[in-house]
C-alpha cells in the first residue's frame, strides 16, 4: 500500500515542477518597454526560455571527475538546476 502512495506523490510532483519552471519563464516575458508579452510573442519567449534553461543545466550536469552525469544522478541534478534557475 505504501508503494502506491510514494508512486502517486512522485507522479503528482513532476507536473507541479514543470509548471513552476514555465511560470518562471512566463514571469520574465516582458517587452523592452516593460509591458507583458501576449500571444505568439509570449509563447515564443517562453519556449526559448525553457530551452535555454534546460541547455544551461545540461552543460553543468557533470560529476566531480568532469564526466557527464547519466540516469538518476542526471535527473536529480536537472530537477534541482532547473528549479533554482526559475
Amino acid at each position: 500500500m505504501e508503494k502506491w502512495l510514494v508512486l502517486a506523490v512522485l507522479c503528482c510532483s513532476v507536473p507541479a515542477y514543470a509548471q513552476s519552471t514555465e511560470a518562471a519563464c512566463q514571469a520574465k516575458a516582458v517587452s523592452k518597454e516593460g509591458k507583458p508579452l501576449a500571444g505568439a510573442a509570449k509563447n515564443s519567449f517562453v519556449k526559448k526560455c525553457l530551452a535555454d534553461m534546460k541547455a544551461s543545466c545540461e552543460e553543468r550536469a557533470l560529476s566531480k571527475d568532469g564526466k557527464k552525469l547519466a540516469g538518476a544522478a542526471k535527473n536529480s541534478f536537472m530537477k534541482k538546476c532547473e528549479a533554482s534557475a526559475g
